[in-house]
């Protein structure tokens, strides 16, 4: 299958791991994905977590902090977020999620590190083949892409790779 580099990834030599990340207010996953002769290699996945009983704004810096401290210590050379999926009887879900990922993005703009945006639909094609892939399938392609022996854990880990694989696979890498 042929991917499309996304724009801002210039060097593509410099960007060997790349750092996905599925935005939560509760739990924020994360990923990185190392490219290697054999294939993507799955280096290190996480959750971030907030208490709920923190004020947003707390939970958005503790969030941001988390971001900040993965990117200090993972080195990723790109990153790559779903995009937000507006649902009318969600909004006000929707609105918090907007709020994380603009901690994150912003987090991600102080350490230069370019970021390129997913939509769910994106996902689900670059991994199965479909648009419209069930959870499930999806969790399956990451498990089998990664050659891990069980989906990584928690969900929003495996979110997260699923992400940082779409990224893995757009960029084009000069051999």
């Amino acid at each position: 299958m042929s991917f499309a580099e996304p724009a801002g990834l210039s060097s593509p030599e410099t960007h060997s791991r790349y750092l996905g990340i599925d935005p939560g207010l509760n739990r924020t996953g994360y990923a990185l994905v190392e490219r290697h002769p054999a294939g993507p290699v799955l280096l290190e996945g996480g959750i971030i977590r907030t208490r709920s009983k923190q004020a947003l704004p707390q939970r958005l810096h503790e969030i941001a902090s988390g971001i900040r401290e993965v990117v200090r210590d993972l080195h990723p050379g790109a990153a790559a977020m779903e995009e937000v999926f507006a649902h009318a009887r969600n909004l006000k879900t929707t609105l918090l999620l907007a709020h994380v990922r603009g901690a994150i993005l912003t987090t991600l703009a102080d350490t230069a590190i370019p970021v390129v945006h997913y939509s769910p639909t994106q996902v689900k094609r670059l991994l199965t083949g479909s648009g419209r892939a069930p959870k499930e399938q999806i969790q399956h392609a990451v498990r089998a892409e990664l050659n891990l022996a069980t989906v990584p854990e928690p969900n929003d880990v495996a979110d997260a790779s699923a992400v940082a694989l779409c990224l893995y696979h757009s960029v084009r890498f000069a051999a």
